[in-house]
Formats: C-alpha cells, structure tokens, sequence
C-alpha cells in the first residue's frame, strides 16, 4: 500500500482562499490515494516502516527530524511515543537535523526504525541475554554500525552495554569476536565512555594479536584499539597541549577521562604477552594490505609516545627483531599508495630514535648496557694496555681515539649512536683486530684512527640524513639505506680505512680524508629510494682512491670549503629546524585560511575506480578551526564566498580521527575538473574524506598540513615543501655568513675547550 503525504512546520502550511486556521492540515493525500480531484503531488521521499508500510512524503526542508517523526506516528496512527522512533537513510545513516535538507533535496529513500537510544537498551540486552550465537553475531554485527553515533553510544553505554561487550570479547572468537572488536574500536573513536577498560582487557587484546592463528579480520580491529590506547594518554588530553609544552609532568585530569593510558600503561601487558612484538612485525609481510597497514600504524604509534622510562627496551627490542628490515621489505614489495605514508612516517620516527641515541651520553656507571658495550669493543681489539713515552696509560688511544676518557670521546658528539655503531662495525668484522694490529704495526704519525674516523662517519651520515632535531623529517621518498644505518656506517668506515692507506696519509691529515669519505658518501647514497644495495656496496669497496680524489677536486672548484666546516654545518642544522617549523605554521595556516576541493570517487574494492557518477554536490569547502581539533567544511553543487568563522561549514571531521594521509587513492568525478592530473589526498584506512585539490600548491599545503598537525606525523609528502624548507635554510645560511665573511672572519674547522677554571670565583659579564 502507497500513500503520499505533506509534512510542514506551522509557519509553512499553505492555505487557500477562505481558509480558517482551524481547518488547516499537516497533511494532504494526493488524488492516487483518494480518489479526489486534487492534483497530484510529486514524491519527495519514500519512508518505509517497520511493518513494511511505504509511504510517499513531500518534506519541509525548515522542519525538525522530531517534527517528521512526530507528524509520521500521527498519520501512520502510530500509538508508541515519537520519541521511540527515529529516520535512517536506505545505508543506514541516522537522519539527523544538519543532515536533513540534504536527504530531501537528494530524494533519499527514508525508513522509519527505533529511535537510537531505544536501539541501543535493546542491543545491550541481547548482548546481556545472548541466545544463540547467530542472534548474538546478528547483534555484534548492528552494533558496530550504530556505536558510532553519539546517541547511540550514549545510551549503550548508560545501560551497561560496554560490560556486555567486554564479556563477548573475552569468550568469541572467529567473525563474531571480529564484530566485537570492531564495535570497541567504533565505540573508543568518542572521546568518553571507555575509561573503564583495565589490564585484564588490554592484555585480552595483547594475546588476541600474539596469536599467529588469529584471523584477519580480528587483528585489524585488535590493532586499532590498542593504537588507540597507546594514543589516550594524559599528555594528550585535549586542553594539555600548552601545559606539556612547559612541563613534562601529566596533567590532572577530570573524573572519567579516557586519557589515562599511554604507552606505559600498554607496553606492560605487551610484555606480558609471548611473541606480541614479533607477530606483529611479522605481519608487515602480510598479503593483506590493510593488515600491513594496521601493523605499521600500531609500531609508528608506539614509536610516536613511547616513554622515557621504556623507550631504551623498546627500541632495543624492535632493534632485535629487525623491524627495519622488515620495513626496506615493504618498501621494495608495497603496490598500494595507502601504504605509503605509513612508511615515510616510520622514517620520520626513526629519524627521532637516531637522533634521540646521537644526543643521549655515554655513561658506564649508570648504564649497565653502556659499560656491556665498551667492555665488548676492548675484548675484540684483543689488544693489552701499555704505556706511551711519558709514562701515561694507553688503551683507548691504540684504538684510534684521542684520549683515553672513552665516554668524552663518544659524548662530544655522537653519543649512544656513536658507540652502537663503533660496537656494531666490529661485530660485522671478524677481522677487527688485524686492522687494529696493522694500524700499530705503523709509525704513530701514520696510524689511521680508526675509532675516531667511526665517529666522524657517525656524523656526516647524521648530516647526509638530516638528522637534526626530534620531529623533524623533509624526506619525501624511501631510505632504505638510512634504516641500514649501521650497514652504511661500516661501508663507509671500511672505505676510510683505505683511502687513508692508499692516499699515505698522515695524522695532520685527518680532516681531507673525512673529506674524501664525504664526497664518496653522496655519491654512493644517491637516489637512494630507486638504487639497488649492490650499487652502494660497489662505490664505497671497489672506487680507487685516484678516481675519487679526481671527482673531489672538481667539486672543490664548485663549492665553497667554507660550507664544509664544522661550525657551518651546526650552524645550518639551527636553521634547519628554525626554516621547518616556519613551513609547519605556514602550512597549517592555510588549513585555517580553507579552500575548496573536489569531492572525489574512491576506489571500489576491486581497485578499479568508477568515473561514471557525479556526486550531487561535487564541490567541499574545507577549514581547519583555531583549536586545531576539527576540520570543519560544507558541501556545495558550486563554489560560493564562503565567510570567515565557521557558521557556514556544519559539518566537521575530528583531526585526531585521521590516521593516515594517503595520495592517489581516488579519482575525480567527470566533467568537474580539466586537469586530470591533481593529485587527490584522502584519510584512509576507513575514508573519512576523499577530496581532489584544484592544482599542485594546494595539493602540497594541505597534504603536508596535515601530516604534520597529527602528533604521530611529521613528515612531509610533497617536494614543495621539503624544497621551502631547504631553500630558507640555504637562504638563511648565507645571510648569516655575509656577516662574517664581509668582515673577513676565519672560521675555524673546530673548536677547542680550553681547561676549565680552577675554582668557582668567577661570574660570566653582560657584553654590552
């Protein structure tokens, strides 16, 4: 049976000639239905109910979705509350007031269901009673769709559902235990509601993802709660973001917040599940994409909030099962563009662990595993201390250093890094000690120092790399050599060794070799993201000291050896993490100033993309508001003035809900954009958005924006930007030496500390 009815707000309702109010009706049935004369009415929507009846409404875009409801019940002579009912879109999206005007002007087909409230006591109920198991995975399977809406969530929650869910968790399995999960990663996608969940639960997950035999379709969910957790911590509450600027101490927080887990809080029951690390590096190799992608998103974030307290064992245990490797494999095997930006964002995060090894002290008595390390290097030199001319002990020094206070000569630049990668070069030859023993067996003014020459490899790959500063990472394509770090480092301190030999150098002439070597670096490292490892290995063992020392001499003529000295290159690291966090603020200022995309088509799960449809509203006007939590945008059929504030953009995606930033992924509806090649950024792995910028600026602005508002980003994407940061630090970098160049002031290739006082009678003046 069809009817068709008019529903209109009081202020609406037409009226013919002669007409009293009281004789006025919410409702008028066309000559289809009635038998009249009345001239018909065209559809606007079909509204479905429960029991199967379709009727056929026209809607007022001014009314309420509680005024439909209410005039739907009341000519359907529905006798349950309004209250008790709700409107939902043919996918199942609630109809809500801001989306409302859309759904008629689109002449969506509407069904008239339990409000989500009403929705939500029954489904907990069900999962309280849980029948059968196929009412119970019916159920789990609502349940995931409908938590997301904040209704919902609300009522669910109020009525002891997420216990219920709890206790499903603990005891499914298969596609149930996967509905489940998913449920609980919807649920934790609000900021309220879960601050409950304790040990016992996040361990349940932890073993869910140890276990090799659990399905893939559990483990995305699995991995995206405990990301999630990783994620809630105190210091990432909202409103803490100016309290963790100046103190590292967490904040307090309100009853019932769900920033109270962290790192800590999970790394504690991942050590207590067997294997938990290992399975999940080991999924990085999965042939399911979106498990790979799950995987490195869970590491990235561990990497990104890891603390203080367990950031040394962490690393430590990632370093043990080779996750890097894991990732140059996924780099070489990857054909999926989502993939992508998870692995620039590892990148970007181990350029953070190497810095953070780099400027972190050598300290024997404090650091068992420091004082483990330099006993080890000793024990492969197979060397005995002896004595030099004046008497003093030589140990350290017969290895190459210039002192014997082994922790000075590590922390005067290189660190921890320093030391790993000394002790890592001796393990990866065997042979150590007879280059220790040749080096000996020549006059001392022509040993090559081979420990210092380590540390100065150390840096100038720290150079090479950009390795500056924490959260700071311009790299737009793959380095696979930079995460064999230690691999490079060995090569190139082999190739040291032997220029220093076949050059005849002598002491004084530490410095044009460490020169040699650098040059030979850039080459052997170039176009590192498409250049096979064979390649590098052949420049740094088989290139003879006469060709290199050829190519370095038409160089020099090139360059400038002032760019080359020490206190230059610090001096451009400085400006180099001044230029970036310029660009970042820029960036996001452009997020704040808005701009219009396209909305475009996603790939369809066969990969392919459907270019035939056209969304009825191709254009979005997206703007990041000042609080930097939401971007907030409107859909539009053309693009308009769109004013300042955001009273014009009503609907809103939450920034801390983007978890990637991937490129490529979708295409442009027809007829809506010439230039077929603008490069479309979308929020993966569930779309959030799929948008296509108008031309390549803002395709870069936005694209790197956002990597770079999210806490767990910080790498870029585009060359634009990593070109802006490079020109201003170039730019700055010659401006500063003008100053002393114009003057004609020599810049030494290093400083020397001079003895420290002898007593604390003294006071630093004011320079006037």
């Amino acid at each position: 049976m069809s009817r068709c009815y008019r529903l209109l707000n009081a202020e609406s309702r037409s009226m013919s000639a002669g007409t009293s109010p009281e004789t006025r009706t919410p409702l008028t049935t066309s000559s289809a239905v009635n038998g009249g004369s009345a001239v018909p009415l065209v559809p606007t929507n079909t509204v479905t109910t429960a029991t199967g009846l379709t009727v056929r409404t026209r809607i007022d875009p001014v009314l309420t979705v509680d005024d439909v409801v209410r005039q739907l019940c009341i000519n359907l002579k529905i006798k349950e509350p309004p209250g008790n009912f709700a409107l939902r879109d043919e996918t199942d999206e609630l109809v809500t007031n801001d989306n409302l005007r859309r759904k008629i002007k689109t002449k969506v087909n509407l069904k008239l269901v339990n409000a989500p409230s009403r929705e939500a006591r029954e489904t907990a109920e069900k999962l309280r009673l849980r029948d059968d198991a196929t009412t119970l995975k019916m159920t789990l399977f609502t349940l995931q769709k409908y938590i997301r809406e904040e209704q919902f969530a609300q009522a669910f929650i109020n009525s002891a559902g997420l216990s219920d869910l709890i206790d499903v968790i603990f005891g499914a399995h298969g596609n149930t235990l996967a509905y489940a999960l998913t449920a609980m990663q919807n649920l934790m996608e609000l900021d309220y509601g879960w601050a409950t969940l304790d040990d016992a639960f996040i361990f349940q997950v932890v073993q869910i993802l140890s276990s090799p035999q659990s399905l893939i379709n559990v483990c995305r969910p699995a991995t995206a709660i405990l990301k999630k957790l990783v994620e809630a911590d105190p210091m990432s509450a909202p409103g803490t973001q100016l309290a963790a600027s100046s103190s590292r101490s967490p904040p307090t927080l309100p009853a019932g917040s769900v920033y109270r887990y962290g790192f800590s809080v999970v790394f504690e029951q991942m050590r207590k599940g067997h294997g938990f690390l290992e399975t999940v590096i080991s999924r990085l190799g999965s042939a399911d994409t979106a498990m790979a992608q799950h995987s490195m998103m869970l590491i990235n974030s561990l990497l990104a909030h890891a603390s203080d307290t367990r950031w040394e064992e962490f690393i430590a245990e990632l370093e043990k099962l080779n996750v890097r490797k894991a990732v140059v494999r996924l780099m070489s095997s990857h054909t999926i563009e989502d993939l992508t930006s998870c692995i620039l964002d590892f990148q970007a995060n181990f350029i953070r662990v190497t810095y953070r090894k780099k400027t972190t002290l050598v300290d024997t008595e404090a650091d068992a595993s420091h004082a483990t390390a330099v006993k080890a290097i000793w024990a492969s030199s197979k060397l005995t201390e002896s004595v030099d001319e004046s008497g003093q002990v030589m140990k350290w020094r017969l290895l190459g250093f210039d002192s014997e206070d082994i922790e000075h000569e590590f922390n005067e630049g290189v660190g921890v890094l320093g030391l790993e990668c000394l002790r890592k070069f001796i393990e990866m030859d065997p042979d150590f000690s007879k280059i220790i023993q040749e080096q000996l067996s020549r006059p001392p003014a022509r040993r090559c120092p081979v420990a210092k020459a380590s540390n100065d490899i150390v840096e100038m790959l720290s150079e090479h790399w950009a390795i500056f500063a924490p959260g700071y990472s311009t790299s737009t394509t793959f380095q696979p050599f930079f995460l064999d770090f230690y691999k490079v480092h060995s090569l190139a301190t082999h190739f040291f060794i032997r220029m220093w030999g076949e050059s005849g150098a002598a002491y004084g002439d530490f410095t044009r070799v460490a020169a040699l070597v650098r040059s030979q670096a850039k080459v052997a490292l170039r176009s590192e993201n498409v250049r096979p490892w064979h390649e590098v290995e052949h420049d740094f063992r088989e290139c003879e000291y006469r060709s290199v020392r050829e190519r370095q001499m038409k160089e020099l003529e090139q360059d400038d050896d002032l760019l080359s000295k020490i206190p230059v290159r610090n001096l451009r690291a400085k400006l180099y993490k001044e230029s970036f966090e310029f660009v970042r603020q820029q960036r996001i200022q452009c997020l704040m100033q808005g701009a219009w995309f396209v909305n475009a088509l996603p790939q369809n799960s066969t990969g392919s993309r459907d270019s035939t449809r056209r969304p009825n509203r191709p254009w979005r006007f997206m703007r990041l508001d000042p609080g930097l939590k939401y971007l907030h945008y409107v859909d539009s059929a053309m693009k308009f003035a769109v004013r300042s504030g955001l009273e014009d953009l009503p609907d809103r995606i939450e920034v801390a809900a983007i978890s990637e930033i991937a490129t490529g992924t979708c295409a442009a509806p027809p007829h809506v954009l010439r230039d077929q090649n603008d490069l479309p950024p979308t929020f993966p792995p569930c779309s959030l958005a799929d948008q296509i910028a108008p031309d390549q600026s803002r395709w870069a602005d936005w694209t790197d924006g956002l990597n770079m508002l999210r806490r767990d980003g910080g790498h870029v994407s585009s060359k634009e930007t990593a070109g802006f940061v490079q020109a201003l630090t170039e730019i700055g970098l010659k401006i500063k030496l003008l100053d002393l160049s114009g003057e004609m002031v020599e810049i030494p290739s290093g400083l020397v500390a001079g003895p420290p006082p002898s007593n604390t009678d003294f006071f630093f003046s004011e320079l006037m």
